[in-house]
C-alpha cells in the first residue's frame, strides 16, 4: 500500500472565495428554514385556537374539555412540545384576538409563538400590540427584551425628548433623530437613590452598558467616557460619546444631576461644534447632542434650544421607577407554559417526525 503523502493539497485557484459563497448561502438557508418552521408553528396554533374557540361558541365546550383535549394530543405525540391545557388556551386566545392572524398590518408567524403570547398577554390594545410587533420584527428582540421594553412602556416615551432637530437638521434626518430620543430615560437599573451625582450615574452606567445601550434604543455604539478634546490649550471632557449607526452621526451625552438650566445646551452646543471640527469625517452627518437631566420643564427647554445651532435633545432621566405596572391579563402567566414549550422550532420539527426523539428538552 502507498504510504500517505503529508504534502498539502494544492487547492484550485478561487476555492476558498467558493467555500465562503457556499457557507454564506447555508447559513442563509438554516436562516430561511428556521423562519419557515416557525411560521408554520404559529399558523398551526392558530387554527387550533379557532377550531377551539368555534366549538366553545357552538357547542358550550367547557375547560374539562380543553384539559381532555391536551392530555390526548400529548398521548397522540409524546415527542411534542405544547400541549399544556394553558398554551391551548392562548392558542383560542390567539385566534379570538388575531382571527386573521395578524397584529393589524404585521403578520404574527414573522414572530416566534412565545413572542405572540407575550404580546397578547401584556397588552391588551390592539393598535399598542401592533407598534411592539412591527419593532421586534424590525430590530430582532428577543422575548425577555420586548417584555422589557413593554413594561417600560416604551412606546408612550419614544420620541418624547424636547429637541431642535426640526430646525437644524434636514426633515428625513430630523424625524429618525427625533425617533431614536425618548422621554424619560428609566436608569432604574443602577440601583442608586434620587441623590446621585453625576459621577455616580456616569460609572454605573458604564457598569451595566449593556443595559444603557438597551434604553438608549438600536443603533448606539459606545465610543468612550470622560471623552478628551483640546481646544486652543484647553481641555475638555465629554460625558459619553456614542456613534449611531443609522443616524451616521456622533451622538455627545451629557449628564446632569440637577434641573435643566438653559446654560447646559450652551455647554453642549460647544462639545457638537468641537466633535464636528476634529473628530467627525467629512462622511459623517452632523453630531447630536443629548441632555440627560434629573428634571426639565419643557418649556424652557424649548425656548433654551431655538437659540442654539447645533442638533440638541433634551430628556429627563428617573433612577427610581414611578411609571405605573404595565396591566396583565387574567389568563395564565407566559411561565406556566415554559415547561410545555421549550423550543417552537423543536415542537414542529417534532410533528414533522413523531417516531423520532426530540433532542430538545
Amino acid at each position: 500500500m502507498k504510504p500517505a503523502s503529508n504534502t498539502p493539497l494544492s487547492l484550485p485557484e478561487g476555492y476558498a472565495d467558493w467555500l465562503a459563497q457556499l457557507k454564506g448561502q447555508i447559513v442563509q438557508a438554516r436562516q430561511r428554514a428556521a423562519l419557515a418552521v416557525n411560521a408554520e408553528l404559529v399558523q398551526l396554533y392558530g387554527r387550533i385556537g379557532r377550531d377551539i374557540l368555534q366549538r366553545q361558541q357552538t357547542q358550550g365546550w367547557g375547560t374539562k374539555v380543553i384539559d381532555r383535549l391536551a392530555r390526548d394530543l400529548k398521548d397522540g405525540f409524546p415527542d411534542m412540545r405544547g400541549w399544556s391545557p394553558s398554551n391551548l388556551k392562548y392558542m383560542r386566545f390567539f385566534a379570538q384576538h388575531c382571527p386573521d392572524g395578524q397584529f393589524g398590518q404585521q403578520p404574527a408567524d414573522q414572530l416566534p409563538w412565545f413572542h405572540v403570547v407575550t404580546l397578547l398577554t401584556q397588552l391588551d390594545n390592539a393598535a399598542d400590540r401592533e407598534w411592539y410587533a412591527a419593532q421586534t420584527v424590525q430590530h430582532g428582540w428577543s422575548r425577555t427584551t420586548l417584555a422589557l421594553h413593554i413594561k417600560n412602556r416604551l412606546q408612550q416615551r419614544q420620541g418624547g425628548a424636547v429637541t431642535n432637530f426640526q430646525a437644524r437638521l434636514p426633515a428625513a434626518e430630523s424625524a429618525l433623530a427625533r425617533e431614536t430620543l425618548k422621554d424619560p430615560y428609566l436608569f432604574d437599573f443602577l440601583g442608586l437613590g434620587d441623590d446621585a451625582h453625576e459621577r455616580e450615574i456616569e460609572n454605573g452606567l458604564i457598569r451595566h452598558i449593556t443595559r444603557f445601550l438597551l434604553e438608549l434604543g438600536a443603533g448606539f455604539a459606545f465610543v468612550g467616557r470622560q471623552f478628551r478634546l483640546e481646544v486652543a490649550g484647553d481641555e475638555f471632557f465629554i460625558d459619553l460619546l456614542f456613534y449611531h449607526t443609522r443616524l451616521k452621526c456622533y451622538v455627545v451625552v451629557e449628564l446632569k444631576a440637577t434641573a435643566f438650566k438653559p446654560e447646559h445646551a450652551g455647554q453642549l452646543n460647544f462639545y457638537l461644534a468641537a466633535v464636528d471640527a476634529q473628530v467627525k469625517a467629512p462622511d459623517d452627518k452632523p453630531t447630536i447632542g443629548l441632555l440627560l437631566c434629573k428634571q426639565q420643564n419643557r418649556l424652557v427647554a424649548e425656548y433654551a434650544l431655538s437659540g442654539i445651532d447645533k442638533p440638541i435633545g433634551v430628556a429627563e432621566y428617573q433612577l427610581l421607577r414611578d411609571l405605573p405596572a404595565t396591566l396583565e391579563q387574567s389568563l395564565p402567566s407566559i411561565a406556566d407554559i415554559e415547561a410545555e414549550l421549550s423550543s417552537d422550532v423543536g415542537a414542529l420539527q417534532a410533528l414533522d417526525a413523531p417516531d423520532e426523539p426530540s433532542d430538545q428538552p
